[in-house]
């Protein structure tokens, strides 16, 4: 798998037993802290190996850095976060490149491992699936909130706990189970990696909005205006795809169009097995996970939200 389809990372053959799965992401800041920064950013550059099915085995930094406004030991904070992180996951640092620039920008080129008959991806979704979403919306509306000054501090420490969350607990659960698909949900928002699962297909995924798992604060600033210029992005790209019901909230139609950074997993899982999965998902400590939607092969093709 390569950059022809649209799957979250490539995937390289090496023998029967054994693929490299391969991703590259960098974003550039979302908080004050240069650790926490650190450690959103790693956590967001796995999460797509993850989503594949594999296991991150090894990283490079790569970081773009202004050493006209910062000092070297912000620098220095960030690649510790970064590395704290790499260490809850396993993986081996072997090191990166670093350039000068006018923006700071972070995060990591990973190489992970996945058996190749066993690789996951994100538009093999299957009649009358089960959709579970790993963490909660609305980190870009809690971004552009905390950006703008308008945000309570109360709601910082979901918001900083969700993205520097590792999605490593979650993927491996669901290896136990018949996964259909799965991606994580980052810059597209929502509806735009749920249309990714529907590829080419003649599938409606439903979602019941009532159950989406939201960061504190999301409805709250999404209902004030305070969202970023990239949720009319993705609304204007995918919105002609998606059916919202009159009794769903403009502000909760706009969670859906948010864009995410380090956001969970959407796994699609068969009907009978979605409970257990469930279960054992939030069982192992993850508190966001809930069930957000189905898969239906009648009606039109795209996304209904209820």
């Amino acid at each position: 798998m390569g950059s022809d389809g649209k799957d979250d990372a490539g995937v390289y053959r090496v023998n029967e037993e054994l693929a490299l799965v391969q991703t590259l992401d960098f974003i550039t800041p979302v908080c004050d802290d240069p650790f926490i920064f650190g450690r959103i950013a790693a956590s967001n550059s796995l999460s797509d190996v993850y989503a594949m099915g594999g296991r991150p085995v090894t990283a490079m930094n790569i970081i773009a850095f202004p050493t006209q406004k910062f000092s070297l030991s912000i620098m220095q904070k960030i690649l510790e976060g970064g590395i704290s992180v790499m260490r809850e996951a396993g993986v081996q640092l072997l090191g990166g490149h670093s350039v000068e620039d006018n923006e700071l920008k972070y995060g990591l080129s990973v190489t992970g491992y996945v058996d190749p008959k066993r690789v996951i991806k994100n538009n093999t979704i299957k009649d009358k699936d089960i959709l579970i979403l790993t963490k909660p919306l609305g980190t870009g509306i809690i971004s552009t909130a905390l950006k703008a000054d308008f945000a309570d501090k109360s709601i910082l420490d979901e918001f900083l706990e969700s993205m520097s969350t590792l999605n490593k607990s979650a993927a491996e659960i669901m290896l136990k189970y018949n996964v259909s698909a799965c991606t994580d949900v980052t810059g597209f928002g929502l509806a735009g990696h749920l249309i990714e699962m529907i590829g080419d297909s003649d599938y409606t995924i439903t979602v019941n909005s009532a159950n989406l798992p939201l960061l504190d604060g999301a409805l709250e600033n999404a209902a004030i205006g305070l969202i970023p210029g990239g949720l009319y992005r993705n609304r204007d790209y995918i919105g002609n795809r998606c059916s919202i019901d009159e009794s769903v909230s403009r502000e909760m139609a706009d969670i859906i169009f948010d864009p995410q950074t380090s956001g969970g997993l959407i796994i699609a899982v068969p009907e009978n097995e979605a409970d257990m999965l469930l279960k054992e998902i939030i069982d192992s400590g993850n508190r966001w996970a809930r069930i957000i939607g189905r898969v239906d092969a009648a009606g039109k093709p795209g996304i209904a939200v209820r």
